[in-house]
């Protein structure tokens, strides 16, 4: 018996040391980011001679990148915001109903998510050039709508699907009417799949470039500011600045979102005695 225990175990230590090679090989470029955003010298290149933290005060002393910090937080939120309604609209029907077409109806949903950005972008701009909308921050937003409804719908689903119907059957039972029950029942259960939504799609929408660069009017969002000072290295270590901040604070969303999204979860049960 000890045979086999002894193979088992050599191949879990196998699989976590490929893990851990896995995450290092995809992650640790971007460890560059924070380490030169230090670095008291536009040119950069190693060894790094002397270490600052002036980058990070000269922040506040460039407005046009605070303004398109500013206009991506803006755009973020209401994309979130609207995601996250579309696709708990869509998780509940495609959850609690039965329609015909469902299987079709979620495919085009999540269309988006294997579509090439380039090509969406462009069939987009067409589209408003002709109907004759301005480009402004709001087909920005429009835009990414349509790309993260289909992260919001997978999160949903996951949870609308992951406990008891009967809760919501008691309470119709009891004569409460449907919306009462959606948010008496439903949505107190829901709530940490709400907020991880809304979390996880913002963060898309914050950090998305390509539809932002063909849909962007006269306001640009902070990808394109940072796509544009790529062409003035003495521009650059403010914005590697601003990028760590921004690394940093992404890391921890995603890690509290998904920890958010699993709250809840009939596999998340307290743990009594040893």
């Amino acid at each position: 018996m000890s045979r086999p225990l002894k193979k088992v175990g050599e191949r879990s230590v196998g699989i976590t040391i490929f893990a851990f090679a896995y995450l290092f090989f995809l992650y640790a470029p971007m460890l560059v980011l924070p380490l030169f955003s230090f670095a008291d010298q536009t040119i950069f290149r190693f060894p790094i001679e002397k270490f600052s933290t002036k980058w990070y005060e000269e922040i506040v002393e460039r407005p046009e990148m605070l303004r398109a910090l500013w206009n991506s937080l803006q755009v973020g939120l209401v994309a979130s915001l609207s995601a996250t309604l579309l696709g708990l609209l869509a998780a509940k029907a495609i959850t609690r109903y039965a329609m015909p077409g469902k299987t079709l109806a979620l495919g085009l949903i999540s269309l988006p998510l294997f579509i090439p950005e380039v090509l969406l972008g462009l069939a987009l701009l067409i589209i408003l050039n002709v109907v004759g909308i301005p480009l402004s921050l709001m087909t920005i937003a429009a835009g990414h709508v349509m790309l993260c409804t289909p992260f919001a719908m997978a999160v949903l689903v996951a949870r609308m699907d992951g406990f008891d119907k009967s809760l919501e059957e008691a309470s119709l039972d009891l004569g409460e009417s449907g919306w009462m029950t959606f948010w008496r029942v439903t949505f107190p259960l829901i709530a940490p799949a709400v907020v991880s939504s809304l979390l996880l799609t913002f963060i898309v929408s914050f950090d998305e470039f390509l539809l932002a660069f063909f849909l962007q009017g006269n306001e640009m969002t902070l990808p394109l500011y940072i796509w544009g000072q790529l062409r003035f290295p003495s521009n650059f270590p403010p914005v590697l600045a601003l990028g760590t901040c921004i690394l940093v604070a992404s890391c921890a969303l995603v890690v509290f979102a998904e920890w958010l999204r699993q709250v809840g979860t009939p596999g998340d049960k307290p743990q009594v005695g040893v």
